[in-house]
């Protein structure tokens, strides 16, 4: 098992994302190629759970496109992905949040997490 990690992380090259765990809420830059045409998407929801490992590590986003609910399934070495930027550190209980997908209106707001930095940086933009 060792000689196939060491060959996975030779060939897939894993970028140094920050850390996030299911109930943030990030935006995800993916490149589309659209015939020769390539340009940048980007997709924002809250991450439902992450799984696996390594190279092989997958997380879920879900957003609300409408009133529909859409997910996505992002592979972290993935080559298109750009960016992944974290707009809101929400607290859950849970390492899947599978019970977001039956929730609407006030039932589906996650509690944010609120560090002393993020208060200060809010209060120095008032």
């Amino acid at each position: 098992m060792d000689i196939l990690k060491q060959i996975e992380n030779e060939l897939v090259e894993v970028k140094n994302f920050p850390f996030f765990k299911s109930g943030y809420t990030v935006t995800v830059s993916y490149k589309i190629k659209e015939g020769n045409k390539e340009r940048i998407q980007q997709y924002q929801g809250v991450v439902i759970q992450r799984r696996g490992s390594g190279v092989t590590e997958t997380f879920t986003v879900r957003k609300m496109s409408g009133n529909i609910g859409v997910e996505r399934i992002f592979p972290i070495a993935s080559p298109f992905i750009e960016d992944i930027v974290i707009n809101k550190r929400g607290f859950v209980r849970r390492a899947r949040i599978f019970y977001f997908r039956e929730r609407t209106g006030k039932s589906a707001r996650i509690r944010e997490k609120r560090s002393a930095a993020s208060l200060a940086a809010q209060a120095a933009k008032k």
